[in-house]
């Protein structure tokens, strides 16, 4: 059997030298079309997303994509944003997947095939997360929580973040409660939410107002 894999899933597997999990024999950095068994198979990286080295896998032949650990089939994502490491790539794939000719989506996990009005879907949970955080960055004054935990410079950071992050979701869990499963499970919408605000912050800059 020969194993095929993106160039950076070697070396990560390769740095975790874990026996259960062997390292691909052949390796590509962008694209790798496949062929085999009369099917063709074409494998894409697009950029770091859920993982650095998750791939399109495309079967032109069968109107099916299949793109893991982002999109959930009819529910949020769970913790932090499906537990994701690089969060404007992750943003940014439901894009790249709709731009693909396909009919049946394999998502992994939740027990059936998507719908491009599922990724659509989430697509639009995950905008308004985002523009919910920008504005709740804009209107929450991190000034009292500071003045209030004085010296605790952390207590003051944990008061600010995690108000900005409240208020940020609320209006999404309910809109989206009854929508997408498990939006009612706050937890899910709010560590997302987090990692969302935290990616505007940290990766695009976008800073709090203060007030004149």
């Amino acid at each position: 059997m020969t194993r095929i894999g993106h160039e950076e899933t070697r070396r990560l597997l390769l740095r975790d030298n874990d026996p259960g999990r062997p390292v691909p024999d052949v390796t590509f950095a962008d694209r790798y079309t496949l062929q085999a068994g009369g099917e063709r198979v074409e494998l894409a990286w697009q950029g770091p997303n859920h993982s650095p080295d998750n791939i399109y896998i495309h079967f032109p032949d069968h109107d099916t994509l299949m793109f893991i650990d982002v999109v959930n089939a009819g529910w949020v994502p769970i913790y932090n944003v499906n537990l994701t490491e690089d969060v404007p790539g992750y943003m940014a794939a439901p894009a790249i997947a709709l731009s693909y000719p396909w009919k049946h989506f394999i998502s992994g996990h939740v027990g059936r095939l998507a719908t491009r009005d599922d990724v659509a879907v989430h697509q639009q949970y995950i905008a308004d997360i985002e523009a919910s955080a920008r504005e709740a960055l804009a209107s929450v004054n991190p000034v009292p929580f500071y003045v209030h935990y004085g010296e605790n410079v952390w207590a003051g950071i944990r008061g600010h973040l995690n108000t900005v992050t409240e208020r940020a979701a609320a209006p999404v869990i309910k809109k989206y409660t009854g929508v997408l499963a498990a939006a009612d499970v706050e937890d899910f919408t709010l560590t997302t939410t987090f990692q969302i605000m935290q990616s505007l912050r940290l990766d695009q800059g976008v800073g709090v107002s203060r007030p004149a």
